[in-house]
């Protein structure tokens, strides 16, 4: 039997060696419907499938050079060869480059690194739309989004815009765990960071998703929660139906919280800043304010709100990132 991810690789087209640059730009993205759990932890396959909204203009943008040896500069500064953001990106190049060709690599990313605001998909999924104008490769989306998952699950989302359901798929060699978008955002929909802290995570994603499967009690019911949530947030997208996504979202987020801190040692990512702005969610939306929030793998907030209560929403949560999601830089 082929292994999978040489299969992956015989499905590439052959590489343009004529030119020496490819660029390119991915948004990082908000799981509305989260994803959390690998079935397969090599191929990044997902317990779940998952449905996410991306953010614009926030995300990486990457140059690829060729270069006598590999060198990545990350948001103006060298990154060490021994460092395990230098060695987990060249990993995943290896698998997808010409194994001839060493790279210098300019990344930015415009949000945090680290910090639960999904830089590692922007960054993944940027690294593949690089190769891919590197080499003057036209990828079918579903190999593209493929590609990205090795390195990111995420990121297999992050080669698109809009509003992107992940399917997670059932094939043991996961050629059918790919994204692909759902719908363009609506544009009276919006979104914005409550950023809490920009620090590291104490526990990476890999690590925690790896320990909630192993010993959270709560993780067997994970998948029914999806099972719920993933339909009625992709109705909603479609509909245009703003409560039904903002609640919806919300309980999703909250329950995949509730299964990091059931496993052991737990994983809790909330800072006390993080519970305040929670209450405040609650206490507007008990006012009748529909403003909502979720959380991915990290302190910072996300609120969902509507272009009709911006102001409001705005007014009590002065420190809000608005992001506007239609414009690529």
């Amino acid at each position: 039997m082929t292994d999978p991810i040489q299969h992956i690789q015989s499905l590439l087209p052959p590489r343009n060696t004529r030119r020496d640059t490819g660029e390119a730009y991915a948004p990082a993205n908000i799981a509305l419907c989260k994803y959390w759990g690998k079935r397969d932890t090599r191929l990044k396959l997902p317990v779940t499938g998952s449905l996410s909204v991306s953010l614009g203009a926030h995300g990486t943008r990457m140059t690829l050079r060729r270069a006598e040896a590999d060198a990545l500069t990350l948001n103006g500064e060298a990154v060490a060869p021994d460092s395990r953001t230098f060695r987990r990106l060249f990993a995943f190049l290896d698998l997808i480059r010409d194994p001839a060709h060493r790279l210098a690599i300019e990344s930015h990313n415009t949000i945090p690194i680290a910090a639960g605001l999904a830089s590692s998909a922007s960054a993944f999924a940027c690294a593949v739309k690089a190769l891919e104008s590197l080499y003057a490769w036209n990828l079918p989306p579903q190999l593209r989004s493929i590609l990205a998952r090795l390195g990111s699950g995420s990121a297999s989302r992050s080669v698109f815009e809009g509003f992107v359901e992940w399917h997670a798929g059932s094939s043991p060699d996961g050629m059918d765990s790919f994204a692909e978008p759902l719908a363009p955002v609506w544009p009276e929909f919006r979104i914005g960071i409550l950023t809490v802290s920009e620090a590291p995570k104490p526990v990476g994603s890999t690590e925690a998703m790896e320990r909630t499967v192993r010993t959270a009690p709560l993780y067997e019911a994970w998948p029914k929660q999806v099972e719920h949530d993933l339909p009625r947030i992709r109705r909603a997208v479609l509909d245009h139906d703003f409560i039904t996504l903002g609640e919806t979202a919300e309980h999703n987020a909250l329950a995949m919280h509730a299964t990091m801190i059931g496993s052991w040692p737990p994983v809790i990512y909330w800072l006390p800043e993080t519970t305040a702005h929670l209450h405040s969610v609650h206490r507007l939306r008990a006012e009748g304010l529909p403003v909502f929030a979720t959380l991915d793998a990290g302190p910072n907030l996300k609120l969902l709100y509507t272009a009709e209560h911006e102001a409001d929403v705005l007014r009590n949560f002065p420190m809000l990132i608005q992001i506007d999601q239609n414009p690529t830089p």
